[in-house]
């Protein structure tokens, strides 16, 4: 096997991915405060997500922050996954190979362990489009 070859991130082996890792919102939130699944998908208010979704990429974060509901201000949170985790299905393996995003959830808690302040931003007309596509109907999401 390569170096760089692809190994899905499972419910058995999440323990050989590590962070730091980071939850995109507009939940104004502190240290200390936990993340759990339960809550209306940010993509479509008919769903109640049974997953709370994370990605080792402040960048892929921040645009979870933007695209989230609420009138708050977007934020990128540093957060520790309580327990297993796996590779989010509604991007892995999708329009490239693998999980290029980085981008994990877990039935179980995260738990807030910091804030980052400022990260690398999308194109402003990047997230217009994306946000139109989510207000259209993107697709299924596999809770």
């Amino acid at each position: 096997m390569h170096e760089d070859e692809w190994i899905p991130v499972s419910l058995e082996n999440f323990g050989r991915v590590e962070g730091p890792f980071y939850h995109g919102t507009k939940a104004d939130l502190s240290v200390g405060d936990i993340l759990t699944a339960g809550f209306t998908s940010n993509y479509d208010e008919r769903v109640v997500m049974n997953h709370v979704y994370f990605t080792s990429l402040p960048k892929g974060a921040g645009l979870a922050a933007e695209l989230a509901r609420g009138g708050g201000r977007p934020r990128v949170y540093v957060v520790a996954p309580t327990g297993a985790f796996e590779d989010d299905p509604n991007v892995t393996n999708k329009k490239f190979p693998g999980n290029p995003t980085r981008s994990y959830r877990s039935e179980q808690p995260l738990r807030i362990v910091g804030e980052l302040e400022s990260w690398e931003s999308h194109d402003p007309e990047f997230i217009l489009e994306l946000r139109r596509r989510v207000q259209a109907g993107m697709g299924e999401i596999i809770n």
